[in-house]
């Protein structure tokens, strides 16, 4: 409850918050926006990615409401992969077929290759590599080795243990993952405004809902 959370007044935490309530709002008037137009195959495709991003933050912010910090940190791949998806069809718009088609393992770009191609496509000097890029989250997605980290804490007597449950004293786990967590939802709404750009922008007077249709 807002009266007990484990994590309640870390910096990075309320600026999640201030996140999630931000996006929610633009959420709410793009798809308004939405509603009453005629969507190319781009925005039908915002129109599903971006709902699930948003709600894949909402999960995590409740996972750190709960002290579920491993389990919050495992959600950040799922999202870094749909505001990667947003990014890539921006930057090579003809692969939206290959989204209409299924988005077939095989047919479409995996992770590691949208994030070199969206590098590629801003002109960057120096490319990094998308399996650098992605080995923390592939690390935490098939229990590698060094996933350890995310769940470790400290037993009586100062040992290392791994949580199996909640995690309540390791405020730098959960830094880590509203850092996160927040860096990809503002992306998210420049997506919004980026394949909606006749959406209002959030106003203090709008009232935000996580259901809100379309986008």
């Amino acid at each position: 409850m807002p009266d007990n959370e484990p994590y309640l007044g870390r910096a990075t935490l309320l600026q999640f918050d201030q996140t999630i309530s931000t996006v929610l709002k633009l959420n709410l008037s793009t798809a308004q926006r939405s509603h009453g137009m005629q969507l190319s195959d781009m925005q039908q495709m915002a129109c599903v990615v971006i709902p699930q991003s948003v709600s894949l933050a909402l999960s995590i912010r409740e996972l750190v409401r709960q002290g579920y910090l491993f389990g919050a940190h495992m959600l950040v791949r799922p999202l870094v992969e749909r505001v990667t998806i947003l990014l890539y069809l921006q930057a090579v718009p003809s692969a939206i077929v290959k989204w209409k088609r299924g988005w077939h393992s095989g047919d479409a770009p995996g992770l590691s290759r949208m994030l070199e191609a969206i590098q590629r496509a801003g002109n960057r000097p120096d490319i990094a590599k998308g399996a650098d890029l992605t080995a923390p989250f592939n690390s935490l997605l098939h229990g590698k080795p060094d996933s350890a980290p995310w769940n470790t804490i400290a037993l009586d007597g100062g040992k290392p243990g791994y949580a199996s449950s909640k995690i309540l004293d390791r405020p730098d786990l959960c830094d880590d993952v509203c850092a996160q967590a927040l860096t990809w939802l503002v992306i998210v709404m420049a997506m919004m405004l980026a394949y909606f750009p006749d959406a209002e922008p959030p106003n203090p007077g709008l009232r935000a809902s996580p259901a809100s249709g379309r986008a």
